[in-house]
């Protein structure tokens, strides 16, 4: 590594995806001056661009963790934004559907979870109350959770881009992160990129995603067992064509690691099933159509019109889990310089599903971890 550098800044932020973007958008509006990395040619183009584009109530977190603080305090946060700007967003709610009876004592639970995560808006649904709002699905009864919507996620991100560049923030493509060393002024950034660029900054924010825990792996210094080993969740989604005969979002009731195979819309009413989950061992964004038979059965619990359907592949998105497929899914993990031993270093691990909703209110709590 070369010890004279090529730049100098006050933060480095790496990974442009929707939670990078909120930070680097975040402290550049308070006056620092930030080089915003992404290792790909555009912005948001991994986990931010494939998924559901959920803006999520804050239901199934466990009580007290980051998961279910964010995702609630950044879904308020998210749609005061996103009204603010224009970006089209939906609060369109959710219906989370007992397709068999025994699944009914389960709705109670998420009742329950909400209430103690802050989220005190959702009720329980009749069967004849479901027949009404929707038709189409079969099940014993529902909860609905009202403050559930949508929202296009590459709008929210170009907005958040804009600012960023709008407040005199510095975004550079094509910039994957070798490398990097704590040295007496800052953290050295070496580059991958064709001039082998190395940058000097004060501040770290490691938000690269899908490879987070193998850019901290690669900082001289850090301690070695601070960092957890990432594991990769693949999901797919399929489309249904035709009309949406669905006005809100329908989710079953959950199994264990996953959501189940649950019914999205986009903003423009396309409806999509997914994700599903598979456990991978590096990252893969190949379509397995095989599954596609096994989507259909799943959706045809509680919606059973789906067989008469035209189902197609449409994308897969890979969840950036710190846990595995046998453990407690993991919080997200927000590491600083105690955690991990390399001073202005701060770590966004895990950074999974309610990311999204979260890209907020996770962007002022490092914030805040400046002063």
């Amino acid at each position: 590594m070369k010890t004279e550098h090529d730049f100098e800044c006050d933060v480095i932020v790496i990974g442009a995806g929707v939670i990078g973007l909120a930070v680097a958008r975040k402290l550049q509006m308070e006056g620092r001056e930030v080089i915003l990395l992404e290792r790909n040619d555009a912005f948001g183009m991994e986990t931010s661009s494939r998924n559901s584009e959920v803006i999520h109530a804050g239901i199934y977190y466990p009580a007290g963790s980051l998961k279910a603080f964010h995702c609630v305090q950044g879904k308020q946060m998210l749609y005061a934004y996103a009204k603010e700007r224009s970006i089209p967003h939906q609060q369109i709610g959710k219906l989370i559907v007992a397709s068999r009876e025994e699944e009914l004592a389960k709705l109670d639970s998420y009742i329950q979870a909400a209430q103690v995560n802050g989220v005190h808006d959702l009720r329980h649904v009749s069967k004849a109350e479901l027949n009404e709002l929707e038709p189409e699905v079969h099940a014993h009864g529902a909860v609905l959770s009202p403050s559930t919507g949508i929202i296009d996620s590459h709008a929210l991100m170009l907005s958040l881009l804009g600012d960023f560049e709008n407040a005199g923030g510095n975004f550079i493509v094509n910039s994957p992160v070798d490398s990097g060393r704590a040295v007496s002024n800052g953290i050295q950034i070496q580059l991958g990129d064709a001039d082998q660029s190395l940058i000097l900054a004060k501040t770290v924010i490691n938000a690269a995603g899908l490879y987070a825990c193998d850019v901290a792996r690669s900082i001289e210094g850090i301690r070695e067992s601070a960092i957890p080993k990432p594991y990769y969740a693949i999901g797919h989604y399929f489309t249904m064509s035709g009309k949406s005969p669905f006005k809100h979002l329908i989710y079953p009731v959950a199994g264990h690691g996953y959501l189940g195979v649950h019914v999205t819309l986009d903003m423009g009413g396309q409806v999509r099933f997914g994700p599903d989950i598979e456990w991978i061992d590096s990252v893969d964004y190949a379509f397995d159509d095989s599954r596609r038979q096994r989507f259909i059965d799943a959706v045809a619990r509680y919606y059973p019109a789906v067989l008469n359907k035209e189902v197609n592949p449409s994308y897969t998105g890979i969840r950036p889990k710190i846990s595995g497929p046998q453990d407690p899914s993991a919080d997200f993990l927000i590491q600083t310089e105690q955690e991990h031993g390399v001073p202005g270093l701060i770590n966004l691990l895990g950074m999974e599903s309610p990311g999204l909703t979260s890209c907020l209110s996770i962007a002022d709590f490092v914030a805040k971890l400046q002063h």
